[in-house]
């Protein structure tokens, strides 16, 4: 007869709470259990490898839905579906990581640079254009923290067809092949300025042919970096 154990006896063997194990069967995480004859939850040995599965699924970084996912891909019995979805989330998550990174990497410089303006004068008076109050607006994205690893991969299958970059005066030119159009670049260009406003950009069209000019302060050059040199 095969070993059944009580929701408490799964919680603690999982380290999860009997509530989590509870709203995992709910939304169909974990399959419903089988009922003693006093209708208490009788939970098989395999649900242990489930939940170590959910669980090391989420420090990953991995929501409930692509868990869900996962868990379907791993009904088959086999570990090639399983193991090639992983690394497709987990690669976007290395890339949305990296850029948050840099963005804490720059967010840290700003932070850095007005602790010294603070320090630097203090009017008897009022707040005035040189005492260190009013700052700049810091260098940070506002784009929701799921929509980065996308962004990113936008910006990465542009800069594939970059031929050229010059340096110039707070950013850099990017010179385009004839494989990207004007309103692409110009498009997610918008984008991105509207959710990094330190950023400042220019689409050009001359004889030397599409290009994009990317500035920005000396605390973004970092994710100038990440973004636009591929």
């Amino acid at each position: 007869m095969d070993t059944t154990y009580r929701i408490a006896e799964i919680a603690e063997r999982s380290g999860l709470k009997a509530s989590t194990l509870r709203y995992y069967e709910d939304i169909g995480l974990l399959p419903a259990p089988e009922r003693t004859s006093h209708g208490y939850r009788a939970y098989g040995e395999g649900v242990l490898d489930r939940l170590a599965f959910i669980v090391r699924a989420k420090q990953l970084g991995c929501t409930l839905d692509e868990i869900a996912d996962l868990l379907a891909a791993r009904a088959t019995d086999r570990c090639e579906p399983v193991q090639t979805r992983l690394r497709q989330l987990v690669a976007a998550k290395v890339a949305g990581a990296q850029v948050r990174a840099t963005e804490l990497a720059a967010f840290t410089a700003e932070l850095q640079r007005a602790a010294a303006g603070l320090a630097q004068r203090t009017p008897e008076g009022p707040c005035d254009d040189r005492c260190g109050c009013s700052q700049s607006t810091p260098v940070a994205c506002s784009l929701e923290p799921d929509l980065l690893p996308g962004r990113l991969a936008d910006w990465h299958a542009l800069v594939k067809h970059v031929i050229a970059r010059e340096p110039i005066d707070e950013g850099t030119r990017l010179s385009f092949d004839g494989g990207v159009r004007a309103a692409d670049v110009a498009g997610l260009a918008e984008a991105e300025q509207a959710c990094c406003g330190f950023f400042r950009f220019a689409v050009t069209l001359d004889e030397r042919g599409l290009a994009l000019e990317v500035r920005g302060p000396s605390e973004a050059q970092h994710m100038v970096a990440a973004l636009f040199e591929g």
